[in-house]
């Protein structure tokens, strides 16, 4: 790797660590003031005056928000997230257990995506004007319009309810059982990457007909240079940036947990595992949970960012 790259690549390090530093700061301090007693949520029914005083103690609650920060902070340097007020399971380790299911989805979908949006966002761009670029854009907005939550359920009525082909919920782990992970990720990954794939759709559209009309592109064609080679050569590889830019977003955004769809199908991912967190004011999950994500987000941007670097040499000495 060039010296320019390897600058490059150490500012974005840099850069993230910072964000990352400043999520943690934010989401600590945010949890702290949301309503409601994780303390006595917990206990429940269980709940006594002497063992509400005991696990507030033991979870650290009874201290100073800075020093618990601090504390926070310290510990999770180490890979230690503390431990769920809900149950008493180590965090860090609901977090490895739950990521998995969110890669996959997340994987799938944007593959999905990808599939369907590429090829209708190049041939909607170069066909500008004409019926199929308009059915083309219909589809999308239509798309983009749809809430997930009711596409599933119209995936499920489908599939699952009538046809009966597939499982209506549920997660296999793909090591364990591949055919059932396979079964149980058609539904929720077909979700996402249809919604995702329509806001796709629309920016690769945009961004390859802002290259086709540039100056470049249109001496190629002066030059008598063949459809195929000026589309591909000249067109789609310099719009690569935008398509870069929306795939990193999408993705960022399904490992982030899309919360709705992972209630619909039971997808025992992060976004469910915040869903229930919250509504149990359970911090620590929170609080690990939001930052995996935050560093998920991240890492997408920094791998973004190399990919950059490697498409258009004029970045990495920005």
């Amino acid at each position: 790797m060039s010296h320019p790259v390897l600058r490059f690549l150490v500012r974005r390090v840099l850069y993230s660590l910072v964000v990352l530093l400043g999520v943690l700061v934010v989401v600590f301090a945010l949890v702290h003031l949301v309503p409601g007693d994780p303390v006595r949520i917990a206990l429940g029914t269980r709940y006594t005056p002497q063992a509400y005083e005991a696990l507030r103690s033991a979870s650290g609650l009874d201290r100073p928000i800075v020093v618990q920060f601090f504390s926070y902070l310290g510990n999770a340097l180490t890979g230690d997230l503390g431990v769920s007020f809900r149950n008493g399971d180590p965090v860090t380790v609901t977090l490895l257990d739950r990521l998995p299911a969110t890669l996959s989805l997340g994987l799938v979908g944007v593959v999905i995506a990808l599939v369907i949006a590429v090829p209708a966002g190049i041939y909607s761009a170069l066909r500008e004007g004409r019926l199929s670029d308009t059915v083309v854009r219909i589809t999308s907005q239509f798309g983009v319009s749809v809430p997930d939550f009711w596409l599933g359920i119209l995936l499920i009525a489908l599939f699952a309810t009538t046809l009966g082909w597939l499982p209506t919920s549920g997660y296999r782990p793909l090591f364990d059982d591949p055919a059932g992970w396979l079964r149980h990720i058609v539904l929720p990954g077909l979700t996402v990457g249809l919604v995702a794939a329509a806001i796709m759709t629309r920016y690769i559209r945009s961004a390859v007909l802002e290259v086709a009309s540039a100056g470049y592109v249109r001496t190629a064609r002066s030059k008598g240079l063949p459809p195929r080679v000026v589309t591909f050569r000249h067109t789609v590889r310099n719009a690569m940036i935008p398509i870069l830019t929306i795939t990193g977003i999408q993705l960022a955004t399904i490992l982030g947990g899309v919360i709705v769809v992972e209630v619909v199908f039971a997808w025992p991912g992060l976004g469910r595992l915040v869903f229930n967190a919250v509504a149990a004011r359970d911090y620590p999950v929170i609080q690990g949970a939001v930052l995996l994500i935050a560093a998920l987000f991240l890492l997408i941007n920094l791998i973004v960012d190399a990919l950059y670097a490697v498409a258009d040499p004029r970045i990495r000495l920005s």
